[in-house]
């Protein structure tokens, strides 16, 4: 499975530590013995983080860095499978910081790769609902394992010119004659056989699978392999709707359109009458680090109003904020993608009422198959 971009490492902070003269020249020599002074001085320390792409890139921790005299060292992944065999594949304390989809926590924890996290350094107080504050999987034996950032919803997205708002308030619009080979999916069995199944009406049920309705699945996904254009990653999928090479996209939803939306392009995504899938995204600490109190920082950081406001506005990616000070804090400095991602209390599109509605359901892992007899049938329909 590829990355969703090349792995880079971000450019330089743009801060740099004042001269000796300049300071001796301002406030005297006694300023030498403050702390600022020799933090400023010291060399700068690197965090190894290991995320989708977008969250170690400047937009969204520069300002972090320059204040803090840290840099991150990104390696960046798409889809839980990846990370795992990434971090199995590392020697222990390769990763600092750990950026997982929520419902690869269990495995992150079963296989000793991260460290408890204290509950009271993060405002779980202040999230926005009910089900943040013990979401599942991050908590073990009264442990708090991993702590949620932020997230997003998955559904129909489409290209407006091709597809028509009321057509996409359903899965079947995938199976539209006229979108014969302009039908992509996101490569990731997980998001893309979720839908599949909401199609099939397994609501809340829709990752617990006996096998005659896993058999279901499967015959439904194949019926619309005759309409599939290509399976893309994240550049892939971008690109493809984009240009209008794919009208409709299965397996994400305004993580992506909403980047290209708010530069014109005649796309959407909506969450249609069977269901939508939350992803969440959620930080751990690597089991081992030598610098675990600056990752634990920086996830205190991300969760503050600052932190969420530059999270939402993600230029990789955008995503809705967790805690109500950020979603303030958003509407404060953002109220335009506030109001267009629906993070507005009162708006019937805001992801929390959709949540409260049961339109929402959050994206696991498949409870009576492995992951694996996911992702053989995903490999087998995608050389159908």
């Amino acid at each position: 499975m590829t990355s969703k971009t090349p792995t880079t490492r971000s450019p330089a902070s743009p801060w740099s530590a004042p001269s000796r003269r300049q300071l001796l020249k301002a406030t005297g020599a006694a300023v030498l013995t403050t702390p600022f002074v020799s933090r400023a001085w010291a060399a700068t320390t690197e965090i190894n983080m290991l995320a989708w792409y977008g969250h170690g890139e400047p937009d969204v921790v520069a300002e972090y860095e320059a204040a803090n005299n840290v840099k991150f060292v990104p390696k960046y992944y798409a889809g839980g499978d990846n990370m795992l065999a990434l971090i199995a594949q590392s020697p222990p304390g390769t990763y600092d910081i750990i950026l997982s989809d929520a419902e690869f926590v269990q495995q992150l924890n079963l296989a000793g790769y991260i460290d408890p996290l204290e509950p009271a350094d993060y405002p779980l107080d202040d999230m926005l609902h009910e089900d943040f504050t013990q979401f599942p999987g991050h908590w073990a034996d009264g442990k708090l394992y991993s702590m949620m950032v932020r997230g997003g919803h998955l559904g129909v997205s489409y290209n407006k010119n091709a597809v028509s708002e009321e057509e996409a308030r359903s899965y079947s619009c995938f199976w539209k004659p006229e979108l014969e080979g302009k039908v992509g999916h996101f490569d990731w069995h997980l998001p893309n056989l979720g839908m599949m199944s909401l199609y099939n009406g397994n609501g809340a049920g829709l990752w617990d699978l006996d096998d005659a309705k896993w058999d279901a699945v499967q015959d439904t996904t194949m019926s619309l392999r005759k309409q599939v254009g290509g399976f893309f990653d994240y550049g892939g999928t971008f690109n493809g709707l984009k240009n209008g090479e794919m009208q409709a996209m299965c397996g994400i939803g305004d993580w992506i359109t909403g980047v290209l939306e708010k530069d014109g392009a005649p796309v959407a995504s909506v969450i249609p009458k069977e269901g939508g899938i939350q992803f969440t995204e959620s930080y751990s600490i690597g089991k081992g680090s030598q610098k675990a109190d600056l990752a634990r920082d920086f996830i205190k950081y991300m969760l503050s109003p600052e932190g969420q406001v530059k999270s939402a506005q993600m230029a990789a990616y955008p995503g809705f904020c967790v805690t109500k000070a950020g979603r303030a804090a958003l509407i404060e400095a953002d109220p335009a993608e506030a109001a267009r991602s629906h993070q507005m209390d009162g708006d019937p599109q805001d992801p929390i009422t959709l949540i409260k509605e049961g339109r929402i359901h959050y994206r696991d892992i498949p409870r009576q198959q492995s992951l694996e007899d996911w992702n053989d049938f995903w490999s087998e329909y995608k050389n159908a």
